[in-house]
């Protein structure tokens, strides 16, 4: 594995767990009502696409990136369903 494709797989998990924080504070405080369920549900379905893709291309990079994404993300729907 290239140097290249190391940083592409790190730097895809840390950016798909950029959600996280708003997940943490979501469920912290009990409230979502100043988030944006529109921006997440598509942050969400177009990660569900990549994943999906990089599956079919066995690209572990897009898969490892994209999962992490997809379920911060769907953590962040799951609370703001619960405390909206």
């Amino acid at each position: 594995m290239s140097l290249l494709s190391i940083l592409a797989t790190a730097f895809g998990i840390i950016m798909g767990a950029a959600n996280l924080p708003q997940a943490i504070r979501i469920f912290r405080r009990k409230k979502a009502k100043d988030v944006s369920i529109i921006t997440f549900g598509i942050v969400a379905v177009g990660g569900i696409v990549w994943l999906l893709y990089g599956i079919e291309i066995q690209n572990t990079a897009i898969i490892l990136g994209n999962a992490v994404g997809v379920l911060s993300c769907s953590a962040v729907v799951v609370g703001w369903i619960k405390y909206h």
